[in-house]
């Protein structure tokens, strides 16, 4: 896939004024009130992952509505807390997996809470009580007709109430809180950012679930192709998904954020295209930096973006 999105130099300047709906606020005040009338109720239990230089607990906390919702907390074995926490999310199809998928921060000296995303992939959280199994795609366009019942506002409200148990864990600096993740996780983390002014920094790689409409526009690649289908087949309620999707545009959500970020993008990246992360970058209301892999598709800086991360993760928490 050669470039095919805006040229970088337009790409920098691209600041699309995007409708926003009137009580997107309200919505989301609402929203994280109701989810905090629950206790989060943490269980933290050891695991023995077989790994014996980091600490591992199986995690469970609750999230929208009360649902519970598992984790993985990992943090160096015998370091002395507290630590920066990074809250980990995950990419679309992916659940929380297994611990030694996720030693990176704690091999920095960090702690992660690596949260699982309901009713996805290798999880353990159902989407709703009842559910059984897990999916892999089709999530996009779940509720898409009634914000109150889209799928995001779910898992959205589960990564803001991970942020709050973060802050609980022993161990961990709550001062010291960054949300991190890519693609799906990239745009959740952008989410949390710009809906919980307790973080401390976000890592968003070509961060998914921003700019919808553009996206859906300009990819035939899924899982934007999802919603371009379900508006195809649903031709007369175009108008209603977009109301619907307007409530969890990330460009909504980087407006509102405040923490120092740290955002990748790919240019030849034709899941997440790039003029829809720099529409989020650009509007970002707090300090940020964009690491632009000139060359790359949806895989970003892959292994090349995480000396990029550690470097600018260590110069946040120790300044």
């Amino acid at each position: 896939m050669a470039m095919f999105d805006l040229p970088l130099e337009q790409l920098r300047d691209y600041r699309p004024a995007l409708p926003e709906p009137a009580d997107f606020d309200a919505f989301w005040q609402r929203t994280l009130a109701s989810a905090r009338q629950h206790d989060l109720a943490a269980e933290l239990t050891p695991y023995d992952a077989l790994l014996p230089g980091v600490r591992v607990s199986d995690v469970r906390f609750s999230g929208y509505d009360g649902h519970r919702v598992a984790a993985w907390l990992l943090s160096p074995a015998g370091a002395d807390g507290p630590l920066p926490c990074v809250v980990q999310f995950i990419g679309y199809g992916g659940g929380r997996g297994r611990p030694h998928e996720w030693l990176l921060w704690p091999a920095a000296g960090y702690a992660v809470l690596v949260v699982d995303s309901r009713g996805q992939g290798d999880g353990d959280t159902p989407d709703l009580p009842g559910d059984s199994t897990p999916q892999h795609s089709g999530l996009l366009t779940r509720g898409v007709l009634d914000p109150e019942q889209y799928y995001y506002r779910r898992l959205f409200t589960d990564a803001v109430r991970a942020v709050d148990l973060a802050a609980t864990l022993p161990g961990v600096d709550p001062g010291r809180i960054v949300v991190a993740g890519a693609s799906q996780g990239g745009g959740i983390a952008q989410a949390v950012a710009g809906l919980h002014h307790g973080v401390r920094g976000a890592l968003i790689d070509v961060p998914f679930l921003t700019h919808f409409r553009r996206a859906a526009e300009i990819t035939d690649s899924h899982p934007y192709r999802e919603l371009a289908v379900f508006c195809a087949t649903n031709r007369d309620r175009v108008e209603q998904v977009f109301d619907t999707l307007g409530y969890f545009d990330g460009v909504h959500f980087a407006a509102r954020a405040t923490a120092p970020a740290l955002y990748s993008v790919g240019l030849q990246d034709d899941v997440c295209p790039p003029s829809c992360v720099y529409a989020a970058f650009n509007h970002y209301g707090g300090p940020k930096q964009m690491q632009v892999w000139s060359f790359n598709r949806h895989d970003g800086g892959g292994t090349f973006q995480a000396p990029v991360q550690l470097r600018w993760l260590r110069d946040l928490v120790t300044a």
